[in-house]
């Protein structure tokens, strides 16, 4: 429906210089009018399904009219059908075909016509400025629209992708908080059925105590092989084993193995209170610990600040990377497979694009804190967790990670980026570029008919007042084509002349010119005018 009243519309407005200028009042007929109203409608109705075939009947119907192709009552037209015939079509050749028939059309009329070069000139230019820039603008506009629609597919492909990432990692790091619970609860099971398989051969104890000690082992056993399992389950098949380093680990024994291994690295601890226990101490533990080991992997040479502020209700730990000489640590979201800093296995490699931030980020998340990090001025990372002492009850509510631009997609945007900016500049160039050769053109042609038009002074001084002009071409080499007319402002001719010709006298200037005036085909009067 919108469709058909924009065609109604268009219809209605490019009628309206029909209307006004085809009718009796300016030399037309209401014929006329009532023609190029049926035309109109027709090349509107088609010109979805065939965009340039409107502009060949606009073409064909102002020809007529005048041989400069720009006429009152289709210029409008022209212009509208040349900028749908860039927004609909597909693919250029067809219209390149199309201008230059109608280039050459015009040609062959001039030369049928025995008109003036002038006039193909003047096509020519209403054809690069009525039709050929329009369909270029529309020719953008329909490549504008396509990059721009692409992009908004790209960044919801992307958007979607990124997430699927992004739930990933937090699947994965909560497979690895499973493991750490295997290793912790496992140990605590498996001493707790110890102690029960004693109590439950101590002779010290009666039958009924006896028996329900062998129950507490039996059902230590049995948790302990159903928590293998589960962790079996949660963890994926290809996923190397979790970290495993000792929950109890202080912050201080880590940047001490880290700085035995040669990283430069400083910690500053302040406050009253110690490390926290639990999920919050493995979060404390696993923000340190994947923060030096990306430093000494991403940054090497420079220096790690780790800064630990142990209050009373929550520990908040900044650390603080520089400029190594091959980027931020953790900007690049790698994890190394094997540290000096863990001593060992870290963890498996992270996927690029920021997916270790957002492992760390459920960590921190699962122990009821909250994770911050970016860039510094002076081109490092910093990161910043702040982690309460006793995690809370229930499942935190998640806290999406700033989003990081992937170099797939970086360089994505970048090509669109320059498609638009290719797109725009052809928009300029290409009519600056026709307009170039149009003028280059017109010069050349100019240059050829003065040449033409050139009588050389010698000839001019050799002919008498009185030689027959028959005698004259073959006297002397007189130019078969001569000036249209007299040049602006040159004297008026002499009385009682039946024909008068104007020569170049010069290649260079207008003016002076020769002027050959015959009176019953014989030479009569011949004066150089200016």
């Amino acid at each position: 429906m919108r469709e058909r009243l924009f065609d109604l519309g268009l219809w209605l407005l490019l009628c309206v210089p029909v209307l006004l200028k085809s009718d009796p009042n300016d030399g037309g007929s209401w014929a006329q009018v009532a023609v190029g109203i049926v035309v109109l409608g027709g090349c509107v109705a088609v010109s979805r399904r065939w965009p340039l075939a409107p502009i060949a009947v606009t073409v064909a119907a102002s020809l007529p009219a005048t041989l400069e192709l720009f006429t009152p009552s289709y210029s409008l037209a022209l212009i509208a059908f040349g900028y749908l015939a860039g927004r609909r079509q597909e693919h250029t050749r067809g219209a390149l075909w199309l201008f230059g028939a109608v280039a050459a059309a015009g040609l062959l009329l001039t030369r049928i016509t025995a008109t003036s070069l002038g006039q193909w000139f003047t096509l020519l230019l209403a054809l690069a400025l009525a039709i050929v820039a329009p369909w270029l603008i529309g020719r953008y506009v329909r490549q504008y629209d396509r990059l721009v629609h692409s992009g908004w597919e790209l960044a919801d492909r992307m958007e979607r992708e990124q997430a699927a990432v992004a739930d990933r990692e937090r699947l994965r790091e909560r497979s690895r908080i499973a493991g750490d619970m295997h290793d912790s609860l496992g140990h605590d099971l498996a001493l707790i059925a110890v102690r029960a398989g004693a109590l439950e051969v101590d002779p010290a104890l009666g039958p009924e105590q006896q028996h329900a000690a062998g129950e507490l082992r039996r059902a230590a056993a049995d948790a302990t092989a159903r928590l293998r399992d589960v962790i079996g389950v949660l963890r994926q098949p290809d996923e190397d084993p979790a970290p495993t380093a000792p929950g109890g680990e202080p912050v201080e024994e880590l940047v001490a193995r880290a700085r035995a291994s040669g990283l430069a690295v400083t910690l500053t601890v302040t406050g009253t209170g110690r490390e926290p226990d639990g999920m919050a101490g493995w979060a404390l533990h696993r923000v340190v610990q994947e923060a030096l080991t990306n430093a000494a992997k991403h940054a090497p040479g420079g220096g790690v600040d780790v800064r630990v502020d142990a209050g009373a209700e929550r520990v908040t730990v900044d650390v603080v990377s520089g400029p190594g000489t091959t980027g931020s640590p953790l900007a690049s979201g790698g994890t190394a497979a094997t540290s000096p800093v863990s001593g060992g296995t870290t963890g498996s490699p992270l996927a690029s694009g920021g997916t270790g931030l957002v492992g760390l980020d459920e960590r921190v998340r699962l122990a009821g804190g909250v994770l911050s990090h970016g860039p510094t001025p002076d081109g490092g990372f910093a990161v910043r967790a702040t982690l309460p002492r006793r995690t809370p009850a229930g499942a935190p509510t998640a806290t999406p990670s700033p989003t990081v631009l992937s170099p797939t997609s970086a360089r994505e945007l970048d090509r669109v980026r320059r498609q638009v900016r290719k797109g725009l500049a052809q928009a300029i160039w290409i009519p600056l570029a026709l307009l170039a050769a149009l003028g280059l053109l017109m010069a050349g042609v100019a240059l050829w008919t003065q040449h033409q038009s050139y009588l050389e002074p010698d000839d001019y001084d050799h002919m008498r007042i009185g030689q027959t002009l028959t005698a004259i071409t073959e006297a002397e080499d007189l130019p078969e084509h001569p000036l249209d007319g007299p040049p602006k402002g040159v004297p008026a001719e002499p009385p009682g002349m039946d024909e008068c010709r104007y020569y170049r006298s010069t290649l260079l200037a207008a003016v002076p010119v020769y002027r050959l005036c015959f009176v019953d085909g014989h030479l009569a009067d011949k004066a150089e005018v200016r």
